[in-house]
């Protein structure tokens, strides 16, 4: 028995792995979508193991293009710049981090500019880490070299007994003490911040149907009325906007530009007249998620070549969904399903007067169908819009749920 511990424990040691540095969170990039009027870019920033290093940041999309970015990278606490370029699916640019804490990557894109906030952070062990690790190394060297020596007196199994054990004991406690914090991290703010107030407006004020016009989103905190500016990522994006007119026949999913401290931003066309609904879901820093709402007009007419959604006839079950009772609904996908934004799929289901909004994520049901499940508060009508990435495009797909008492 003690000679297959030390084999294990060799094993062990042999297929450690140094801990991952990260930018955001331990063990993962930050990948960042943002909505540019040239097409939807996903952009990644790789983790550094230490600072200063070379931060690679490459640029994807579902939808091919040759969409061309100009970074620039800048320290928010020294104020030293590193600039570089990348092209969508192409090789990534090298961007220089002197130090960790908080940075601003600019991204320009013809005459869209960008600007994300993010944190160059390098992880620390914490305490309980190192005492685990120490005393693995401590049961792993007894037994190792009783083996070698050929004496396994007392002492030593005993030695390595205590020493194994506390180390079993920190690793099972391990997942319930908190992380260390890493290099350049914020400070942990005290959870419940006020709600955001979101203001929509447009640029132009009166869009016109088909014209190019800006959508814009200015959030302050509920507290103090100042500019909100901690939004996090989540779902690789800071904010997710759902744009629908008021029936339904049109409907936009992007991810707005922060183009200053509390303002975002998106370029957008619709090609029908009239009053549209604008839902923009948020998540602050070391808070909670909030979804916000207003509405703006669109001017003009409907030109003739106005193109239509696609459509979808789901699998729903139960077939009449009741209200306040979860319902799974099914969608058949063209071909092989890859994810976007983090996920297999979205569903985006508004209630027909615009008061309920829902966004929930789908699971891949086998190799032919997306599942998602939901529960819808109230009766009525409800419009639903079907999103995934499918050979190398972003489906919409449309159709409308009635949901009994």
């Amino acid at each position: 028995m003690i000679r297959l511990f030390a084999v294990a424990f060799l094993l062990l040691l042999s297929m450690a792995l140094p801990a991952r540095a990260h930018v955001v969170e331990a063990g993962a990039d930050l990948r960042v979508t943002q909505s540019f009027a040239a097409g939807e870019v996903t952009l990644v920033v790789a983790g550094v193991s230490r600072v200063p290093a070379s931060l690679r940041v490459s640029a994807q999309a579902v939808h091919p293009t040759s969409l061309r970015l100009e970074l620039e990278l800048r320290s928010l606490t020294d104020g030293s710049r590193s600039t570089g370029s990348v092209s969508v699916g192409q090789s990534a640019a090298a961007l220089r981090a002197g130090h960790v804490g908080p940075h601003e990557l600019r991204v320009r894109a013809g005459d869209e500019v960008s600007l994300i906030p993010l944190r160059v952070l390098v992880p620390t062990s914490a305490p309980w880490t190192m005492l685990m690790d120490g005393a693995f190394l401590v049961a792993g060297l007894l037994v190792v070299g009783g083996v070698l020596a050929g004496r396994m007196s007392r002492l030593v199994v005993g030695g390595a007994s205590a020493a194994a054990s506390l180390a079993v004991a920190v690793m099972l406690l391990a997942p319930y003490l908190p992380a260390a914090q890493p290099e350049g991290a914020a400070p942990v703010a005290d959870p419940g911040r006020p709600y955001a107030q979101g203001r929509f407006s447009t640029s132009p004020a009166l869009p016109a149907t088909g014209a190019e016009f800006t959508l814009i989103l200015r959030l302050t905190d509920g507290a103090t009325g100042r500019p909100l500016d901690d939004l996090a990522v989540h779902h690789e994006a800071p904010a997710h906007l759902v744009v629908t007119s008021e029936g339904g026949a049109v409907f936009r999913h992007v991810h707005p530009l922060r183009t200053g401290p509390g303002v975002l931003a998106v370029r957008l066309r619709v090609p029908h007249p009239g009053r549209y609904l604008a839902y923009a879901e948020i998540e602050r820093q070391d808070s909670g998620g909030q979804l916000l709402s207003g509405a703006f007009e669109v001017s003009g007419a409907a030109p003739p070549d106005a193109s239509s959604q696609e459509t979808a006839t789901p699998r729903v079950t139960p077939a009449a969904p009741a209200a306040g009772s979860p319902a799974t609904i099914e969608i058949s996908p063209e071909g092989p399903i890859k994810p976007w934004l983090g996920m297999p799929g979205h569903l985006i289901v508004r209630s027909g007067d615009g008061v309920h909004l829902a966004h929930v994520h789908g699971t891949a049901a086998g190799a032919s169908a997306l599942r998602f499940t939901l529960t819808l508060p109230e009766p009525g009508r409800y419009l639903a819009w079907a999103q995934y990435a499918v050979e190398g495009r972003l489906v919409t797909r449309s159709f409308t749920l009635e949901v009994r008492r």
